[in-house]
């Protein structure tokens, strides 16, 4: 096999005093009842490969009542290669360290990828789109060290221009931190971009395996600035939204300029990344709009099978799999076409509070571990 975890340990980390799983390879199973850590496990394994949560939680929610920090380590193996990862979480900071050496969280991008299934991710074609930006960006941070420090610069310059909004500033101040956020914007507006169009050709794909063909689907990143193709795209698949550097800046600071007055009025910022929309059609019409259950899920599913095929293609390495209790979310058809992905040689960790939704050769293949009231 190759680079995978051999070795996870936490210490006062959400719900576990302590918690170890050692000699780890191909698909682990981790049962329990409700509340018993499981998906505190998951996003444990997340945040030291991914170095992010689908949970987006504060730093302070990551460590046990009544501690001052918490400790995650993994050891990552191959044949060549011997890694010691490690997190350690203090209120508001969070340390990662390779075999004992203090590293920015962007060095580790791509040493390890993981790609996380939530039931929460169900959602996602209904949810917010702060919630669809945020798991677009998940993937970016891994595949690019730029995206993750692009998106941190931007947050930062939006945080600043807020303020400065309150505060109602002098307009002229306003238009010098526009000129110092819209090189930014546009970078992670490109990113974004190019992130969705490379997704939602992967998605069309497994989505046509998925439902069997009789549907066509599109992902759609559609700019903040284009406030007509906003409001279409709730509805009908906008045409035309491709932009390349010299275009999408031309509109993106006119917009800046045009919305200004709208900006002061409701004293926040309304052009940028973090207004985009991520919008996805079936059949030409918003899925989150006239989009059933299972056509839902069906995409969600396609995202997820996407984003592992593009993890491996660009970093060359197959993502760990986080699974966290999906299984009993999903109907047959779905969970055999979820198993199949799981068949292609990634390592896997797998929630559960009822073994029955896996075939039995597919459990006799797994190392299957209890788990009991968040002990382990």
């Amino acid at each position: 096999m190759g680079l995978h975890i051999d070795t996870v340990r936490f210490e006062d980390f959400r719900s576990y005093a302590s918690f170890e799983l050692d000699n780890l390879a191909g698909t682990t199973v981790l049962v329990g009842p409700n509340a018993a850590g499981k998906t505190n496990a998951i996003e444990g394994m997340q945040l030291l490969t991914a170095c992010g949560s689908f949970r987006n939680p504060r730093s302070a929610d990551l460590i046990r009542w009544g501690k001052q920090r918490a400790r995650l380590r993994a050891r990552f193996v191959s044949d060549t290669r011997d890694l010691s990862i490690s997190l350690e979480v203090r209120p508001g900071v969070r340390s990662y360290a390779v075999n004992g050496k203090k590293k920015a969280v962007q060095d580790l991008q791509g040493i390890l990828p993981s790609v996380t299934f939530s039931p929460d991710d169900l959602f996602l074609v209904k949810g917010t789109q702060s919630a669809r930006r945020a798991a677009l960006d998940l993937v970016g941070c891994q595949l690019s060290r730029n995206h993750r420090v692009i998106k941190r610069d931007y947050e930062k310059l939006v945080k600043h221009k807020n303020a400065l909004l309150r505060d109602e500033a002098p307009a002229l101040l306003l238009e010098s931190v526009n000129d110092m956020l819209a090189p930014t914007a546009l970078q992670l507006f490109l990113y974004r971009q190019a992130l969705v169009s490379n997704l939602a050709k992967r998605m069309a794909s497994a989505y046509e395996a998925i439902a069997g063909g009789a549907e066509h689907i599109e992902a759609v990143y559609v700019p903040s600035w284009e406030e007509e193709h906003v409001k279409q795209a709730s509805r009908v698949q906008p045409l035309g939204l491709h932009y390349d550097r010299e275009s999408a800046e031309v509109s993106l600071r006119r917009a800046m300029q045009r919305r200004g007055t709208e900006e002061r009025a409701r004293r926040r910022s309304v052009v940028g990344p973090h207004a985009d929309h991520v919008e996805f059609f079936i059949d030409g019409r918003n899925a989150s709009m006239f989009a059933s259950q299972g056509q839902q899920r069906s995409l969600v599913l396609a995202w997820k099978i996407a984003e592992v095929g593009i993890v491996e293609e660009m970093l060359g390495v197959p993502p760990v799999l986080l699974l966290d209790d999906v299984m009993s979310e999903l109907d047959a058809s779905r969970r055999a076409a979820l198993m199949a992905l799981v068949s292609k040689g990634s390592q896997v960790f797998v929630t559960t509070t009822d073994t029955s939704f896996f075939e039995e050769a597919a459990l006799g293949a797994a190392s299957v571990v209890e788990l009991k009231g968040g002990l382990r």
